[in-house]
């Protein structure tokens, strides 16, 4: 049973302008009504369903416009943001910065700002200790490359990536499992390739990271923390997917750039709820 419900976050990346990101909210709205199934309003209402997308910097102000609007609630996230309040760090966001729009969400440690912006697992950590202390949601991606998983070493890449991420236990990091905190499994080996791991490979990461986090900060943390699945999700494997008893969600790239495609994974949300 599902019983952090389901939560579909759309990572646009490098896309959309501001026309475009209007263009998006405008489409979405017109075609809720007909993409969804009846089920989604109450699920929506009842805060089973939840939806979120992540646009770039410069459209995150007309994202914020568009959801007040929106034909059912979605939240808006950052992609990154600074451990520092403010400062002398060229090309950074601060967290009061993203309050002061009214954003409450935050995506880090996307395996693409590890891989081409230099993120570690030290850096990853000091902003989501700082993020979820201002009171942000934050949505935490890790994830193996293909060469460690051929080798055996997905567990051990997890490890080390949440234990890294993570606050000590010690320093009353489990009051910020109370479903304020997303972990995102993100397969880099699966990121726009095409590939994605099967229903069973991705319950099996999931089910790794839920003992994770029972084991460090106890089993009614854990089971207060949603942890979702990405890797070339699709409106085709979303079902599947969703089935599974640790996947509550999915962080999407390029299918959430279509807001027909995106209508179509709240859709699988919607049924995945329904069935919970």
């Amino acid at each position: 049973m599902k019983t952090r419900g389901v939560l579909i976050a759309g990572n646009w990346k490098m896309n959309f302008t501001l026309r475009e990101t209007g263009e998006f909210f405008a489409k979405v709205k017109g075609d809720a009504a007909k993409a969804l199934p009846a089920s989604a309003s109450s699920a929506f209402a009842t805060g089973r369903l939840r939806a979120c997308v992540i646009p770039p910097m410069l459209s995150l102000g007309r994202a914020m416009e568009a959801a007040r609007e929106a034909a059912f609630p979605i939240a808006v996230a950052a992609q990154n943001a600074h451990w520092e309040k403010k400062g002398a760090f060229t090309g950074e966001l601060s967290g009061p910065m993203l309050q002061e729009l009214g954003i409450s969400w935050v995506l880090n440690g996307h395996s693409e700002r590890r891989q081409y912006f230099g993120e570690t697992d030290e850096t990853v950590r000091k902003r989501t200790e700082s993020l979820l202390e201002q009171g942000f949601r934050v949505i935490l991606c890790i994830g193996e490359t293909r060469e460690e998983r051929e080798k055996g070493r997905t567990t051990e890449v997890l490890t080390r990536q949440l234990s890294g991420a993570l606050p000590e236990a010690g320093k009353g990091a489990a009051k910020f499992l109370d479903g304020r905190l997303v972990i995102a499994y993100e397969p880099v080996w699966a990121i726009g390739t095409g590939l994605t791991a099967t229903p069973a490979q991705a319950e099996e990461a999931h089910a790794t990271l839920r003992k994770l986090l029972t084991d460090r900060f106890g089993s009614e943390a854990a089971s207060h923390t949603p942890l979702l699945y990405g890797g070339s999700v699709t409106p085709e494997n979303a079902d599947s997917l969703l089935a599974c008893p640790n996947v509550d969600g999915a962080l999407v790239g390029g299918a959430s750039l279509k807001p027909e495609s995106f209508l179509a994974l709240l859709a699988a949300g919607a049924r995945a709820c329904a069935q919970s």
